[in-house]
């Protein structure tokens, strides 16, 4: 994949946009190495948790404006399309992504590290939709993300200014859970990533996806939701084996996530 690198830490997948000359922008050749490291990150069960950032000076700098500048109205179907899929999937992947920001994550950069579980952000991160100043709109879900995480009235701000916010006002909005030096960006995402891979995999996976569902329904079916995730778990090994533990106030020597 010549343009998004994937590496292993323990159990912690890292993906790197490697694009740094062109800001990381999205291409087309972009996305579909992307699509290839999301599938390797799937298949590989010693990978719990994955981070992805960016190579540079930039997490994404949004998409790549020489590929859009004579793209008629199927061809902006088609990218929306091709972006919104691969977003969709990150969202609703079993495993755990945490995005970690370490500069301009404008347009598709913005509404990738949306569609990412949680967001940490370095001091000298940059964050923006500035669609409306190209004479287009948010096109990889940053419309619906957007509010969904910092409220109506911000996301209607952003969006509709085209303006660029630091790392300090999205964390006082809620993008982003933190933000930390540019030294300390990556092992920060990876002290957070190990803490979930820590624990039993099974329950870390249908919490995170009792929480997506959940937000995209009525509070009384993302209950009834959430009461059959948490009956299925009774099931495993790792629950007899944990609280049996807790019973005997003995550490638990490990989880066998089944």
């Amino acid at each position: 994949m010549a343009y998004v690198e994937l590496t292993k830490q323990g159990h912690v997948g890292i993906l790197t946009m490697n694009r740094p000359e062109a800001l990381n922008a999205l291409s087309n050749a972009v996305f579909q190495d992307l699509i290839k490291a999301l599938d390797e990150v799937d298949r590989d069960d010693d990978i719990y948790v994955f981070v992805i950032t960016g190579a540079g000076r930039a997490f994404i700098a949004g998409a790549d404006i020489s590929e859009m500048t004579t793209m008629n109205v199927a061809q902006g179907k088609a990218l929306g399309d091709l972006g919104n899929s691969v977003y969709l999937r990150i969202e609703q992947m079993t495993k755990p992504s945490i995005a970690a920001i370490n500069g301009f994550a404008l347009g598709g950069g913005c509404e990738l590290s949306l569609a990412c579980d949680m967001r940490i952000a370095s001091e000298k991160a940059k964050f923006g939709l500035p669609e409306v100043s190209l004479g287009v709109m948010p096109g990889f879900g940053g419309s619906q993300r957007l509010p969904r995480t910092v409220g109506i009235g911000n996301a209607m701000e952003i969006i509709l200014t085209g303006k660029t916010i630091d790392a300090q006002e999205a964390k006082e909005i809620g993008l982003v859970n933190r933000v930390v030096s540019a030294d300390a960006l990556l092992d920060d995402a990876l002290a957070l990533a190990n803490a979930i891979a820590s624990q039993a995999q099974m329950s870390v996976r249908a919490s995170k996806q009792a929480i997506r569902r959940g937000m995209q329904c009525d509070i009384n079916t993302a209950a009834t939701y959430e009461a059959l995730s948490f009956a299925t778990l009774f099931n495993t090994e790792d629950q007899k084996d944990a609280m049996k533990a807790f019973m005997e106030k003995r550490k638990l020597d490990g989880y066998k996530n089944r």
